[in-house]
């Protein structure tokens, strides 16, 4: 299956080649084209296992949701003012928009049926089968590979306790049943793996990773 099945505006092949061409941006570690193509597909599973979202304004923000990628704090900001600037008249940019910011915190409301598929589907890589899970943790370190192990492991850390935090990672029913206990058990036994490495007292705040997808 190629990542063209997945864009749902015709005529507009210019802005998905574009997209295309930022994701596989030879700099990037985990935000890649891999990643893009296994947002999409889980979102055909979720959809094939009869989550409600509307298909069109959540496909095109998982296009866009990591289209500007540089490691910062306002990564999602800018992917979705290129999704406003680039997206015809027809098309409701500012839904779009608004479930690209949501990949910041991954936290959507109960009935925000659009942004809890969306959200499901980009973290559905923490209940990856153990060495995709390894490859997904080695990759994000490469985009961090300025950033020193120990401040590494601090800002990595402080990421999945937030995660853990919540009362369920997922919102879907089909992604809380099928996803959630395998991404709890990931996330717990890399955090636990991470506690160690934490410097005292923390530093180096600003280059902490601050996502874990």
């Amino acid at each position: 299956m190629t990542l063209s099945r997945w864009w749902p505006l015709s005529g507009y092949d210019g802005l998905r080649d574009e997209l295309i061409a930022a994701y596989a941006d030879p700099s990037r570690g985990y935000h890649d084209l891999r990643h893009l193509t296994e947002v999409l597909e889980r979102l055909g599973e979720l959809e094939r296992a009869g989550a409600d979202f509307d298909r069109e304004p959540v496909l095109l923000a998982a296009w866009f949701h990591d289209s500007v990628y540089a490691g910062g704090g306002d990564d999602e900001e800018l992917s979705a003012r290129w999704a406003e600037r680039a997206l015809p008249e027809d098309v409701n940019a500012a839904e779009v928009a608004r479930l690209v910011r949501l990949t910041a915190t991954h936290r959507p409301d109960a009935d925000d049926r659009n942004g809890c598929a969306l959200s499901d589907a980009d973290l559905a890589i923490l209940a990856a089968p153990a060495e995709r899970y390894r490859e997904y943790v080695a990759s994000v370190r490469r985009e961090y590979a300025h950033v020193s192990d120990a401040d590494f492991a601090a800002g990595r850390a402080d990421v999945l306790a937030d995660l853990l935090a919540k009362e369920t990672l997922f919102h879907t029913t089909h992604a809380r049943g099928h996803w959630e206990a395998a991404a709890r058990a990931n996330v717990g036994a890399e955090l636990e793996g991470l506690r160690g490495l934490r410097p005292e007292p923390p530093s180096g705040a600003a280059d902490r990773p601050d996502a874990a997808r």
